[in-house]
């Protein structure tokens, strides 16, 4: 069983777009409604394809990832196609994470210790004052 979330065949409706060529309403036309506009630039647009199955026997019918693409497309101010880009599955797999970690430091004492600490200083405020 095949799962599909977002627009199914994507990388072949992309070789459709033409940069220079091209325009929003013809982006529209072939691959729908974007999925993400993007809130820094508002001439980017990205266009999601994930693809799922069922793994087989020595995968324990986990569920294997077929297609992860995502493309991104970059208009001009005149709405014209200027560049698009296509990651799949292979090239996302190029990114690095730290592996440093971040000690929380506020958090010392335990939840009843803060707790009590809290509800005596609530009572120290409304003590008069002498």
């Amino acid at each position: 069983m095949v799962k599909s979330h977002g627009i199914i065949f994507l990388e072949k409706r992309e070789a459709l777009l033409k940069p220079n060529i091209s325009n929003k309403n013809d982006v529209i036309d072939i691959l729908g409604e974007p999925h993400v506009k993007s809130m820094t630039e508002k001439n980017t647009w990205l266009y999601i394809e994930r693809t799922k199955t069922k793994g087989s026997f020595h995968k324990i019918g986990r569920n294997v990832l077929l297609n992860n693409n995502v493309l991104v497309v970059n208009f001009d101010d005149y709405g014209v196609l200027k560049e698009k880009i296509f990651y799949d599955k292979s090239k996302m797999k190029d990114h690095k994470f730290s592996k440093e970690v971040t000690e929380n430091v506020v958090k010392k004492g335990s939840f009843i210790n803060s707790f009590l600490s809290s509800l005596r200083n609530k009572m120290n405020q409304n003590r008069p004052k002498e």
